[in-house]
């Protein structure tokens, strides 16, 4: 879940220049767009589940090994 200070803090400063209709409310935006945001997450986060753990076929050797190159900061 996004922190809605957060997104609308970024939000007033990217739309610092828009004319936004009066009829439509900040908190509206804010929420729409979180909730939008949302679900465009969820659908990443299952795709790159699927990718890193092989469509449920884990290769735990190339897992084990991603894992230690980003502790030991290398690529």
């Amino acid at each position: 879940m996004l922190d809605r200070k957060v997104v609308e803090e970024f939000l007033l400063e990217k739309l610092e220049d828009a004319d936004i209709p009066k009829k439509i409310k900040k908190e509206e935006i804010v929420e729409a767009f979180c909730e939008f945001t949302e679900d465009d997450l969820y659908e990443w986060l299952k795709d790159n589940f699927n990718t890193f753990f092989n469509h449920g076929n884990p290769d735990w050797d190339w897992i084990e090994k991603y894992v230690q190159q980003r502790i030991s900061g290398t690529k």
